[in-house]
Parts: structure tokens; sequence; C-alpha cells
């Protein structure tokens, strides 16, 4: 119960945090970060893969 009115406090402005749209659109955003991260990684592996296979 006092996560709810926490909760509610900070969707009002009357304390600092992240409201619960805030909080999905961070939780959205890390996993799109994530995401994005492991296909520069991929695309990193390719570019040495084939950077070997054309010598």
């Amino acid at each position: 119960m006092r996560d709810w009115v926490k909760q509610a406090e900070v969707a009002a402005g009357e304390r600092d945090g992240l409201t619960s749209s805030e909080r999905e659109e961070l939780a959205a955003l890390r996993r799109e970060n994530r995401q994005l991260r492991e296909d520069v990684e991929v695309l990193k592996r390719a570019t040495v893969f084939f950077a070997k296979e054309s010598r």
C-alpha cells in the first residue's frame, strides 16, 4: 500500500521519481538499447570475418 501512495505522489509531482509511464518508457528504451548493442556486436564480428575472408 505504501508503494501505491509513493507512486501516486510521484505522478502528482509531489515527490521526486519516475512516473509509471516514465518507468515503462525507460524499460522499453533499455531493452532497445540492449538489442542494438547486440546487433552492433554481431556486425563487428561479421566485419572481422569478411575482412579475413577477403585476404
